[in-house]
């Protein structure tokens, strides 16, 4: 289910999406991802190697749209999130520190702008995005590469 979910779900999206995008001459592609720790971690198969892939399929969609006005970048939380995954059994001080899922809401609504113009193949980590900051500055503050980093 995880590799339908955040594979073939995104493929699929792109598929129906990117063509209206690329006749308007503009659009986002916005994928959310997660820690590259968390993706290789004991009991996260398949959801953490589905992301691997998602980051990834995000730095080909940049690489084959570029030029067209369309963009494929990604948003992650940036640390463990409230969203179910951590289990009520986990210790109390990992459960205290979860991020908010509404982490992520500046960063993504900053992607889907036209602000972010010329960005495209990055990842944007939401804990990283200083509160106050203009959009540009907190952009840089937050970017990261999306799939791996390349040594």
């Amino acid at each position: 289910m995880g590799f339908m979910t955040n594979v073939n779900g995104p493929c699929f999206m792109a598929r129906a999406a990117v063509p209206a995008m690329l006749a308007a001459g503009w659009g986002r592609s916005v994928n959310i991802s997660m820690n590259h720790q968390t993706m290789r971690r004991r009991g996260f198969s398949p959801y953490g190697p589905s992301k691997a892939a998602l980051g990834t399929e995000t730095i080909v969609w940049a690489q084959e749209l570029a030029g067209t006005g369309v963009t494929v970048s990604a948003v992650l939380p940036g640390g463990a999130t409230r969203t179910g995954m951590i289990p009520d059994d986990a210790p109390a001080e990992l459960r205290a520190s979860q991020l908010d899922p509404q982490v992520i809401v500046p960063p993504l609504v900053w992607l889907a702008s036209p602000a972010s113009d010329g960005l495209r193949g990055h990842r944007l980590v939401a804990a990283r995005w200083p509160a106050g900051a203009g959009d540009r500055a907190a952009a840089e503050a937050a970017i990261d590469d999306a799939g791996w980093p390349v040594a």
